[in-house]
This record gives C-alpha cells, sequence and structure tokens, in this order.
C-alpha cells in the first residue's frame, strides 16, 4: 500500500503543477489580449484622427488602395 500511497500522491503534485501552470499560462493570456485590445482601440482612434484632420489625404489613399487591392484581385 506504501508504494500505491506514494504513486498516488506523485499524480496529485504533478496534476497540481499542470494545473498552476494553465491557470498562470490563463492569466498571462487575458493580460496580452487585454492589451492588444488597447493597441486597436488606439490605433482606431488615431486613424480617426487623422482623417479628420487630412480628409482629401484620406480619401486619396483610400482611393489608391481600392485601385491596387482591385487589380491584385482581377490578376486570379
Amino acid at each position: 500500500m506504501e508504494t500505491i500511497d506514494k504513486i498516488s500522491n506523485s499524480a496529485h503534485e504533478a496534476y497540481d503543477k499542470v494545473a498552476s501552470a494553465g491557470a498562470h499560462a490563463a492569466e498571462v493570456m487575458s493580460e496580452k489580449g487585454e492589451k492588444l485590445k488597447n493597441a486597436e482601440q488606439q490605433l482606431v482612434k488615431d486613424c480617426r484622427v487623422y482623417i479628420s484632420k487630412n480628409p482629401i489625404t484620406s480619401v486619396g489613399i483610400a482611393a489608391a488602395v481600392g485601385f491596387f487591392l482591385g487589380r491584385l484581385l482581377n490578376q486570379r
């Protein structure tokens, strides 16, 4: 029975380590997700400000990108 207890304890310790590592990984991923969300919101805000300050340039950029994407997609 002593051997079974040792194996059982080892299994429980391994399970606890894996669970702890999983919880830590989930916490890190949550933090990274939050940072990514904040970066996205800042990028959208910056784009809106740029478009508001430079409407003609923004329309020109959008037209050029649309033209090149159209050419790229029609080459298939």
